[in-house]
């Protein structure tokens, strides 16, 4: 193994174990908000669930928050990508997105207050809401690269699997945005947007 090889392995090797640090330093501030609430989770709660000490979750993390809105957004994009790569692949691409977020509505009314508190939360600052605009990118991203064999005819550079993500999770934050103001079903505001989704 040469100089440059050596040396590009042990970069890998950094990045992947700051990648797993920062991973499970999200995931244990996601669980800390379910066990305690986001008001009585503390850094010190979540770093030391997650095997770090202070000074490390803030190379991670600037905030508490940031770190809890990171976990909870992984474990959804998760279920999310998942729930789509499972749907029959006699479906299009527009019903397997509303086919795998309806499955997610399943025990929704158990983590309502969660995801209020959450919802809420990134609405409270610029800072938070560009954060959680990146979000929404990767959330579009990942529905893109599922949905883009479902297309017939496709052609170069094809906008539809990204549009088709954009859309979803435009109708996604109406949904939430109504329902943060109206009340009701989270899940059935969010399949009613999505049903109106037409990409063919």
């Amino acid at each position: 193994m040469d100089a440059v090889s050596g040396a590009e392995s042990r970069e890998s090797l950094t990045v992947r174990k700051q990648r797993a640090t920062k991973i499970r330093i999200a995931a244990a501030a996601a669980q800390a908000v379910a066990d305690h609430g986001l008001a009585r989770a503390t850094v010190e709660q979540i770093a030391a669930a997650a095997e770090v000490g202070r000074a490390t979750f803030f190379r991670y993390f600037s905030a508490k928050e940031e770190a809890v809105a990171e976990g909870v957004t992984m474990h959804w994009l998760d279920l999310i990508t998942v729930a789509i790569a499972q749907q029959s692949v006699e479906l299009s691409a527009g019903e397997a997105v509303l086919a795998a977020f309806e499955n997610l509505g399943d025990g929704f009314d158990g983590i309502s207050d969660q995801v209020r508190e959450l919802a809420a939360l990134t609405r409270s600052s610029p800072v938070f809401s560009a954060w959680t605009l990146q979000i929404y990118l990767r959330y579009e991203a990942a529905i893109a690269d599922l949905v883009a064999a479902r297309f017939t005819d496709p052609v170069p550079d094809d906008p539809r699997p990204r549009l088709l993500g954009a859309l979803t999770m435009a109708s996604i934050r109406i949904a939430l945005d109504d329902w943060l103001v109206h009340g009701g079903s989270l899940p059935t505001r969010v399949s009613s947007a999505l049903a109106s989704i037409r990409i063919v």
